[in-house]
């Protein structure tokens, strides 16, 4: 039995060191654009089915392929008007099967990192090496397509195993180095509105950015049943308490997204509208992924592990 993950400690959200953002931002803000490849008839998995009805399930799938061929191409575009370089959680696929939305991602300097390599297929159930041989293909394709040593990881479907972060950590130092970007953050860990330092067994500095399930359009679509026009209501309340709060300490604000829920053409405003709400305030760092994580690990990561440890040791004397 384990009574927790283990990956980090208890750390109050009061009386943190502070963290200011480039430019003195309350905010930093990125935008996570999951583009991912769903296989018609993937092989089963004992531990969980990919489709919810008997596949092959021509409607799930048909769904999925239409948000890779409309939907990705009109949140782009959006995303284009306002400034926001996505940081895409790539179902590493998709740049064999559709290498015309890598190239356009390129183009705009977006961020890859990695998301599995097909949506389709699971943590659940792998031996260790053969997370560890998924994760390695996931970064070298990474590399091959885009040139890009991919910093972050969100296990595919959520799929999240005890060995995840130390595996992603460990290859992205073999493949790269030990002081690359590579294998330095994750998007698994949904506990905070700030970075927090995790604990790997190699020692290697790795961080939690965060990444929200509450703002991700598929839990509110397809599992709350949140409408557009309420999306457009929580996103900006999401954003206006993290602002408020970003003027004593930084925060973080993430808005992750699939292009075969909020492209769809009655969903899209939602984030059109939210997207120039968020961008039009002062003191807002219009970001991605890799460099939330960089920045971090840079200015911030070393005081917190040092007042992390600190106010452990207090609260054991005490």
């Amino acid at each position: 039995m384990k009574p927790s993950p283990g990956y980090y400690d208890y750390w109050s959200y009061e009386n943190r060191p502070k963290i200011t953002w480039p430019g003195g931002a309350r905010v930093a803000f990125w935008v996570a654009p999951n583009i991912e490849f769903y296989e018609l008839d993937p092989p089963a998995n004992p531990h969980r089915k990919a489709w919810p009805t008997p596949h092959p399930s021509v409607p799930g799938y048909s769904i999925r392929d239409y948000g890779n061929r409309v939907g990705h191409d009109r949140q782009m575009r959006v995303l284009d008007r306002y400034g926001v370089r996505g940081s895409i959680s790539l179902s590493t696929a998709l740049c064999e099967h559709h290498p015309e939305i890598i190239a356009a991602c390129k183009e705009r300097n977006w961020e890859f990192f990695s998301h599995g390599i097909y949506n389709t297929r699971y943590t659940y159930g792998m031996t260790v090496e053969q997370e560890r041989e998924m994760i390695r293909d996931s970064l070298q394709t990474i590399y091959r397509h885009t040139g890009q040593e991919c910093a972050g990881y969100l296990a595919p479907a959520l799929s999240h195993s005890d060995h995840t972060l130390d595996l992603f950590s460990e290859v992205g130092a073999e493949l790269f180095g030990q002081e690359s970007s590579a294998g330095i953050y994750t998007c698994d860990l949904f506990h905070d509105d700030q970075p927090t330092p995790i604990k790997i067994q190699s020692g290697r500095r790795f961080v939690s950015v965060p990444y929200s399930l509450e703002m991700n359009d598929t839990i509110v679509y397809t599992v709350n049943k949140v409408t557009p026009r309420h999306y457009l209501t929580m996103l900006k309340r999401h954003f206006d308490r993290l602002y408020q709060e970003g003027a004593t300490s930084g925060t973080v604000m993430c808005i992750p997204t699939h292009n075969y829920q909020v492209s769809c053409p009655h969903r899209l405003a939602a984030l059109e509208e939210a997207l120039d709400y968020i961008t039009s305030h002062e003191g807002v760092w219009v970001t991605t992924g890799r460099e939330i994580a960089q920045h971090y690990m840079q200015n911030y990561y070393d005081q917190a592990v040092k007042d992390i440890d600190g106010k452990a040791s207090a609260g054991g004397a005490a």
